[in-house]
């Protein structure tokens, strides 16, 4: 009998050390090659909508719907007089359960305005890097996860503005390289501009640019991107992308992305 149970434990301890993806030391599982990331971008005009009407739990339902894992989001109002007090980007994380991550880019009535991250997982910290604006200052919020960075930025109505924001953004994060980076935002910018194309030089747009995110009915331009910075470290393919249309709740259409990124510097 105690044979028989010494032989029986023998078994499963070769089944248990042999089991793919463990390592004998410890048994720590490796890390997966690759990963699905869905990210969506929305400019939500503090939750202002096209009835005029500021409702939060209007935009929380698209985003909800969208179920993304990150969400870049656009023009937040911080305790300002315009939005009675309400910190919005707070509402919307209550209303959609998410971890809030928030860049002020100007003092305004009191509070602040700029914009802001959400997040399914617990960001590990944060980094606001100041962007020029010369009608009014603008901002990135970076934001790193335990998988990767997302970042959130909303750039200025004048070109000039955004084509030192694309020099900026190009040259300032060159510090992210451990883990896939992500630039999400209402960029002001059509595609054959001068200035996503020097942003492109760094970067690799995820969205589809030929459907346009603003107006909201009937839509002519895309001016909402989500980008990935280029690292030899890992590749990256779109699975999905959508405009959704909801003609409503704000004056932009919220655009997202599903990516399956794959890990290079496992597969060698």
């Amino acid at each position: 009998m105690r044979n028989k149970s010494v032989l029986l434990y023998l078994l499963i301890a070769l089944f248990s050390w042999g089991l793919p993806g463990c390592k004998a030391s410890g048994n720590r599982v490796n890390k997966p090659d690759s990963r699905g990331i869905k990210i969506l971008s929305y400019n939500v005009r503090n939750a202002r909508g096209m009835d005029e009407m500021t409702d939060y739990d209007r935009v929380a339902q698209v985003i909800k719907r969208i179920n993304a894992d990150c969400v870049a989001i656009q023009e937040l109002d911080s305790a300002t007089v315009r939005s009675n007090g309400a910190v919005v980007l707070e509402e919307l994380a209550r209303r959609t359960g998410m971890y809030a991550s928030y860049s002020k880019s100007i003092n305004y009535q009191g509070g602040g305005y700029g914009v802001g991250v959400l997040t399914k997982e617990k960001p590990i910290r944060k980094e606001t890097v100041s962007l020029p604006g010369s009608e009014e200052k603008r901002s990135l919020l970076m934001v790193e996860l335990p998988e990767y960075v997302i970042g959130s930025t909303h750039w200025s109505l004048r070109q000039p503005d955004r084509l030192a924001s694309a020099e900026i953004i190009n040259n300032r994060l060159h510090g992210f390289t451990a883990k896939p980076v992500f630039l999400a935002g209402d960029l002001n910018a059509v595609p054959a501009s001068e200035e996503i194309g020097r942003l492109s030089k760094e970067w690799t747009i995820l969205n589809d640019t030929t459907l346009p995110t603003i107006p909201v009915t009937n839509p002519t331009r895309c001016i909402d991107y989500v980008l990935m910075r280029n690292n030899p470290l890992f590749s990256v393919k779109t699975i999905d992308t959508k405009v959704e249309n909801e003609p409503v709740a704000s004056d932009h259409l919220p655009v997202w992305v599903t990516v399956l990124i794959q890990n290079q510097k496992n597969n060698q």
